[in-house]
Order: structure tokens, then sequence, then C-alpha cells
């Protein structure tokens, strides 16, 4: 697992104080806001290392929270953050995310659309169809009495984040986010990603969602594709690595 460099430990453990004292970050060419919105079963936290380190370079990086209680929502909540940016945006998704995106990413303000072992429905498909299309290597998720679905926490490290320490995930399973049948269930009225420069991160150890459909769907969109060896998580356990296409999307973008 790679880290964040020592200069964000040390802003982190000093304080204010000492980032005051810092030089000024550098400004990035290209497109300068970042918005991410998250899967189900983790939280925006997660998203730390690939935060600080397009911070470090200059971006500005707004993390979604979305509530997964219907795709509405989710939406909603991504049109709220990217109203708050100053500027074009490079949105990402990840997992459900994807699915978000490709129906918030249709206004002007973003300029390309970043897929991280993510969903990438066209008008008219939904998750559960396109999971079902291409069935995942394990299939972990339970369902609670409303309905609502979690990952198992039994089996979050083996399915969801392999690549990652147990005592990570542990935290991660016990802070999860769950998902309603009605996201699931929603069809996306939206694909912005067919008007829109799209690229993409295959996770190509993903017992979660099928590395053959991630391929599948971003074949069809026209993304271009970073194929990486890592679990769903791999923004965590490959952060450089999901931080360079980003940073790709944002320098190119138009």
């Amino acid at each position: 697992m790679q880290f964040v460099s020592t200069m964000t430990i040390a802003l982190a453990i000093a304080g204010p104080a000492a980032a005051a004292a810092t030089p000024a970050l550098p400004v990035p060419a290209g497109v300068k806001n970042v918005v991410i919105v998250p899967d189900a079963f983790v939280d925006g936290s997660s998203w730390r290392l690939v935060h600080d380190i397009l911070w470090l370079k200059g971006y500005k990086v707004s993390i979604v929270q979305p509530s997964h209680t219907t795709l509405d929502d989710d939406v909603a909540a991504t049109r709220k953050v990217l109203f708050d940016q100053v500027g074009p945006v490079v949105l990402v998704g990840h997992g459900i995310g994807g699915s978000a995106i490709s129906i918030a990413g249709a206004g002007d303000k973003v300029k390309a659309l970043v897929y991280v072992a993510a969903l990438q429905p066209a008008v008219g498909e939904n998750a559960r169809q396109l999971n079902a299309s291409m069935p995942p290597a394990s299939n972990s998720l339970r369902t609670n009495w409303l309905g609502t679905s979690y990952f198992d926490p039994a089996r979050y490290h083996a399915d969801l984040a392999a690549d990652l320490p147990q005592n990570r995930t542990n935290i991660m399973a016990a802070s999860q986010v769950p998902i309603t049948q009605a996201t699931l269930n929603a069809a996306s009225w939206g694909d912005a990603w067919r008007d829109k420069p799209s690229y993409a991160v295959v996770a190509t150890e993903d017992r979660y969602l099928n590395p053959d459909l991630q391929r599948w769907m971003y074949k069809r969109a026209g993304a271009k594709v970073t194929e990486v060896k890592a679990s769903h998580a791999v923004y965590i356990s490959k952060p450089h690595e999901v931080a360079n296409v980003i940073e790709q999307a944002a320098l190119n973008a138009r």
C-alpha cells in the first residue's frame, strides 16, 4: 500500500500554524476542481489518500456524501457540490457513484468524467441489471428487514478490500453506508459519458464489481482505460494510480 508524502503527515500533526508557514501550493494546469462521489458500503473519508495527493498538487478536491437512499438523492447531493465549485470540474465516481455522475455530469461545468471501478449505465439501465449481466466473484450483500442492503462485515475484507490490512477494513465495515433497493433498481435517466470525455480505472482483482463488466461498460463508452491490479477499494490500496488518472483527465479537459 502506498502512502501520501511526509509533508502531508507533518501538516496533519503540526496543525494550522505549520500549514500557514508552508510554501503556497502549486497551481495546476487545466481543470482545478475535482468532485468525488463515493460508492455504497464506505464513507467519504475513505478517499483521504487520493484527496491529499491531489491537494498537494494544487487541486481543490470536494467529496460528496451520498445517502444512497434513492438515485435522485445521490444526484441531488452531487449537483449541490457541483454548484458550489468555481470553475470547471472533473467529476469522479466509484461503484454506484458512477450512476450518479452519469446523470449529474451533464451540466456544462463538468468537463470530464472518471469512473473508478464504477458502474457506467446507459439510459434505462440500473445497477442491479448491470451487476446481474456479469455476476461478480462473490455475493456478500445482506439485506435487513427494511430492505436495505449492506456488505457482510465478516466478508468485507476478503470480498471488498482484500489488499488492505484487516484493521483498516474493520473500521470501514463498521462505518459503511448501506444502500436501498430503490437505488439499486432505479433506471438511469442520463448518460453524460456519451457527450463528454471519460476515463476509467478497472480494478482487475475486484470481487464485487466484475472486472469484465467494467471493461465492457468502459469500452462501450470509449473511455480511456487504465487497469490496476487491485480490489474494489483500488482508490485506497493504489491511490497514486487513481490520482494519476484523475489528474490526466484534468490536464486534458477542454
